[in-house]
């Protein structure tokens, strides 16, 4: 009789290699096109926005992508100075990328970056004679309750009242402006100054990288010679943390799966037992408390370690975020990535006016035409484009392994051994057979494949 049994098919390095490039794919594919296609349409804007001949205009455009490369990561000089970029960057990215894991659109980074800034700047302000290992902690912790403060507004009224996150940050970040320009200009105005405060004390603010270095490190190894040329600060060991930090809670904890599938189907959340609500307040909490890292951070790690009124409206930083999000698909190694790519944007602006003699706006509509492509999301059309044999090996399997049928007395070949003069005759007819059904099983598994 014959019993059925089931074989699973072993990995092989094709199907490994597979699966690594599908995975490649669903992770950077789209960013890298989005990237590409937009280094490409800056090229060509910066050949029509340039005089004289064709063979000019193109010599000026790959020498734009040169110094664009020299001055944002160049030199180790460059790179401080992009990394000091990048820093609020990060915080800022976590901010937007965790609200779009609960299908909220955070635009209100800005906001809560202000209210978080404001925050520390007063505590060191009203406090100046505390001990910088008591101030410190206490203006981060004040940025975070300030700028989660802020952001739990805005969960509030959308799981409250229905209202859109999108209406009530941008109308909260208008208040943030207002409000902390209104204490920096009144209570908080430094004498024979007009729209900015005193500078920071000394114990609250955070070293340079460098000089951290000399000072840990370095005791016992080479140490950095002049450390002041480099500007990234320890706020970016802090960024690291917030890393390490959103990719636990969205990966590894109950939390972070609740906000993934709210984000994908608040219906289908509720029915499952979730609270839609209450991870809604708690998604845009932490998302203002990333954002108040981010004030805090720069304003005690960059100069001018003052708070500027004038400042807070202009500042693009919040906003910026948001391309930082979807570049990195809210994942804590595509934000890393992201803010490096913008932070270097900015780094190299002053270097295409010097170098180049194109203008730094160059540098804006490039990261305009990043958050075009990603919303345009190229990737799909290009698939179609691709040959069948390509698009056919990349697909899943369906099926983990194949049934197949083989009796007591026969082997998994399909042969028969038996010692009767009528074998060989039987044999070939059971080996037909047993082509037939493996051949009947696995024809609709390559076609699914």
């Amino acid at each position: 009789m014959a019993t059925p049994t089931v074989q699973r098919r072993t990995s092989a390095p094709a199907s490994r290699l597979a699966r690594w490039m599908r995975a490649f794919r669903a992770a950077l594919g789209r960013p890298l096109i989005a990237i590409l296609v937009a280094f490409v349409l800056g090229g060509i804007i910066v050949m029509i926005t340039t005089p004289g001949p064709l063979d000019n205009r193109f010599i000026t455009a790959v020498s734009s992508y040169y110094y664009l490369v020299l001055g944002s990561f160049g030199s180790i000089q460059s790179i401080s100075f992009t990394l000091a970029k990048a820093t609020p960057l990060i915080f800022a990215g976590l901010a937007v990328a965790i609200a779009f894991r609960a299908g909220l659109f955070n635009i209100g980074a800005a906001g809560q970056l202000t209210v978080g800034s404001m925050a520390a700047g007063a505590i060191a302000l009203r406090m100046p004679n505390m001990p910088g290992w008591v101030l410190v902690p206490l203006m981060l912790l004040a940025s975070i309750v300030a700028g989660g403060i802020w952001g739990g507004i805005v969960g509030v009224l959308k799981a409250w009242r229905g209202a859109h996150e999108v209406v009530t940050s941008i109308m909260l970040n208008w208040v943030a402006f207002y409000f902390c320009a209104y204490l920096v200009e009144g209570p908080f105005q430094a004498p024979k100054l007009s729209q900015q405060t005193l500078p920071l004390p000394a114990q609250a603010t955070i070293p340079s990288l460098a000089v951290f270095y000399n000072q840990t490190l370095g005791s016992f190894l080479p140490q950095i010679p002049e450390p002041a040329q480099y500007t990234v600060d320890v706020g970016l060991l802090f960024a690291f943390i917030a890393l390490v930090f959103y990719w636990f809670i969205t990966a590894r904890t109950t939390f972070g799966y609740e906000l993934r599938v709210i984000g994908q189907n608040p219906k289908a959340a509720r029915y499952a037992g979730i609270s839609v609500k209450k991870n809604i307040i708690m998604a845009m909490v932490l998302a203002g408390a990333f954002a108040g890292l981010a004030g805090s951070v720069r304003l005690m790690g960059q100069a001018p370690y003052q708070l500027i009124s004038s400042a807070f409206a202009t500042d693009s930083t919040g906003f910026d975020a948001i391309g930082v999000a979807l570049l990195g698909r809210t994942t804590s190694i595509g934000v890393l990535l992201a803010s490096l790519l913008f932070g270097g944007l900015q780094e190299a602006g002053p270097y295409l006016q010097g170098y180049v003699n194109v203008p730094g706006d160059i540098i804006t509509i490039m990261q305009s035409l990043v958050l075009f492509s990603i919303a345009v999301e190229y990737l799909p059309s290009f698939q179609r484009f691709i040959p069948n044999f390509l698009s056919r090996s990349s697909k899943p399997a369906l099926v983990p392994g194949v049934i197949d049928v083989k009796t007591p007395d026969m082997p998994a070949d399909g042969t028969v051994t038996s010692g009767s003069g009528s074998a060989d005759t039987s044999g070939n007819e059971a080996t037909g057979a047993g082509a037939e059904t493996a051949g009947s099983a696995r024809a609709p598994l390559g076609q699914e494949e």
